[in-house]
């Protein structure tokens, strides 16, 4: 295998977090893959249970969690740690954040059930991807926003404040604030005005 790390001291992890090739399959980022998925996973089993200390596990795997989030399990992340969401954003079940790269939700969004946030890329080389080399772009969806149910948003795109983005609809390209945009790869269809009809 070629070493594409030759002079460059930093970690995988620190890799990852810069937007650079890393190994996915480095011992610390799996290590703290598994901790996010049993944190997933007790949260899950705590709700379920009706326990109200549910919601300490999921502080203990979101990074950045607003106040009064409402999240219904099952959730799942690749760390949990790079994801932030604002406050009183409302979050359907199967939600799955892969957060290689920062992950940020603004306040008051509502995120319908089998959204999936997807920050990973992958090499187009073969040998790359044979040798298990992965990049990742953040994702950033401002406040107010509403995904309906089954939107994937792709590496790197940004969608504003205010705007919907139509159920099934590929979130391929940054979409700005105050529209609705529907389709694969999602489009803008109209703009949102201040007395919407």
């Amino acid at each position: 295998m070629t070493d594409f790390f030759a002079g460059d001291p930093r970690s995988h992890r620190e890799r990852m977090l810069a937007g650079d090739l890393y190994l996915g399959d480095d011992p610390e980022l799996v290590a703290r893959a598994d901790r996010a998925a049993r944190l997933a996973d007790l949260y899950h089993r705590q709700t379920l249970a009706g326990d109200p200390g549910a919601r300490d596990w999921l502080r203990a795997l979101i990074g950045d969690l607003g106040d009064d989030v409402a999240i219904r399990p099952p959730l799942r992340v690749d760390y949990g740690e790079n994801i932030s969401i604002g406050a009183r954003t409302f979050v359907n079940f199967n939600l799955i954040a892969l957060d290689v790269a920062r992950i940020t939700i603004g306040a008051d969004c509502q995120i319908g059930p089998s959204v999936q946030l997807l920050t990973p890329t992958h090499p187009i080389d073969p040998q790359m991807r044979r040798d298990k080399l992965e990049a990742a772009e953040p994702i950033s969806i401002g406040d107010n926003v509403w995904l309906g149910g089954g939107v994937i948003v792709c590496p790197g795109v940004t969608i504003g404040d205010n705007s919907v983005i139509g159920a099934g609809s590929v979130v391929t390209r940054d979409i700005p604030a105050d529209v609705v945009a529907v389709g694969s790869p999602a489009r803008v269809v109209r703009t949102i005005g201040a007395v919407d009809d």
